[in-house]
């Protein structure tokens, strides 16, 4: 938390940003062994057991379409929160945030199958001012014991608005939780600050008084869809 503290942004953030952060290879990037493997197998296949081949393409076709990476324009309202991820909203509830605001706040859960984009974006413009990461377990990331057992990332963007928390959780399958972005980076909002692969969970706490605009249910898309209005 001291770390916290000494990199708070302090200063006002410009509000014009209506273009989109451009696009990003990184999310391919982090696919380069598990392609690497598939058109391997492919060659294979192709030379022992040609019908096989079928199945491999379908599975670097899906890679393919896992690991895209759309590009999103956030809305321009400073006082809007927008979703941090792809997916579906698994439940809204409050709770004590005891790693960097320390206080009870309201949050919000979205659930990523493996369908869904991967890419994790800013939920408000800011500095990030907190990043740590947590060893724990692969529970299934629709289990509710999930945010408190699951391997997890957590950070913290802040504005002279205010200060948000968002968690990136593992899953049975997911397994690795990638960060691109640093303690002390500004981000616009919906830039992407990093991504986690195969089905996952991604947690945005926010203040009380935040308005939640979103239901149980939704689905929503990172970087564009509205889940909050700030006071």
């Amino acid at each position: 938390m001291a770390a916290a503290q000494k990199d708070r942004w302090l200063d006002p953030l410009p509000r014009d940003r209506e273009t989109p952060p451009p696009m990003r290879l990184q999310t391919l990037f982090e696919g380069r062994w598990i392609f690497a493997i598939l058109f391997a197998l492919l060659l294979l296949s192709l030379w022992l057991l040609p019908w096989m081949a079928i199945l491999f393409v379908l599975l670097i076709g899906y890679t393919f379409a896992f690991f895209r990476d759309p590009e999103r324009v956030a809305p321009n309202d400073p006082a809007i929160v927008v979703a941090a991820a792809d997916g579906v909203v698994a439940d809204i509830s409050e709770r004590e945030e005891n790693e960097v605001v320390r206080q009870k706040m309201r949050r919000v859960g979205i659930f990523l199958s493996v369908f869904d984009v991967h890419t994790n974006r800013a939920p408000i413009e800011g500095r990030i001012i907190y990043r740590e990461h947590h060893e724990g377990l692969c529970l299934d990331a629709r289990d509710p014991a999930c945010a408190e057992k699951n391997e997890a990332m957590t950070w913290a963007f802040e504005n002279p608005r205010a200060t948000l928390v968002v968690r990136q959780l593992t899953g049975a399958i997911a397994r690795r939780i990638v960060g691109w972005s640093q303690v002390g980076d500004q981000l616009a909002k919906g830039e992407r600050f990093g991504m986690i692969r195969f089905g996952s969970r991604t947690e945005i706490y926010l203040p009380l008084a935040a308005t939640v605009i979103v239901k149980v249910g939704d689905r929503v898309s990172g970087g564009a869809s509205v889940i909050a209005r700030l006071p």
